[in-house]
């Protein structure tokens, strides 16, 4: 990687996805209000927030490289990423509570649910933004209260859109899974990124 590159991210989730391209980058915690404007669509939620984060992480690295050095600037690609679940057409986000996610999975017991990610690439210098949006979807096996209750109380998926962790016990949720990118379903489409990193000439494999 020629340019510094920037997650735009706290979670531990995407770090740890980004680090199977690369162990160069640098994470910033992005001020970006997440709360959904009126009539706003899951789709273009996802990628109002990537845009948004990408561009919030950038304005972040610039500032904490300012803290030491007033006149320092460094070219760099920022990564930003936002994901929601829909089920029976209502977006699902964090369930935060035990009690929350245990409704959410009886919500998406027997259904197919549909994952929306927003992938956004950021370049501090030219201002360009790219963004891509990622479907994927999850077919759930018909679950029962107590199935249910044993996988929130096993692994509490308290911060996670959908209330599991499909790189977990997760997994056992699920009949079957339909998309192209298994990493999208955690939070970062590495093969979108790859290709949105190929388009300003950087490449993971050299």
């Amino acid at each position: 990687m020629k340019t510094k590159l920037v997650l735009a991210s706290t979670s531990p989730y995407r770090q740890q996805l980004l680090l199977k391209l690369t162990p160069h980058f640098t994470c910033v915690s992005p001020e970006v209000d997440e709360t959904p404007l009126a009539d706003e669509t899951a789709q273009a939620l996802v990628v109002r927030l990537a845009k948004a984060k990408a561009i919030a992480g950038a304005e972040r690295y610039q500032a904490e490289l300012r803290l030491s050095n007033p006149h320092t600037a460094a070219e760099a690609l920022v990564i930003g990423s936002d994901q929601v679940a829909v089920i029976d057409g209502a977006i699902i986000g964090k369930p935060l509570t035990q009690a929350n996610a245990i409704a959410q999975l009886q919500q998406a017991s027997g259904k197919a649910i549909t994952f929306y990610t927003g992938l956004a690439l950021y370049h501090s210098h030219s201002q360009k933004i790219s963004c891509q949006l990622v479907p994927f979807t999850v077919h759930f096996r018909t679950l029962s209260l107590a199935q249910i209750t044993y996988y929130v109380e096993t692994e509490q998926p308290l911060y996670c859109a959908g209330s599991f962790k499909s790189e977990g016990l997760g997994i056992a949720l699920f009949e079957r899974l339909e998309g192209d990118d298994p990493n999208t379903l955690i939070g970062l489409p590495l093969i979108t990124l790859i290709d949105m990193l190929a388009e300003h000439g950087e490449t993971v494999l050299s």
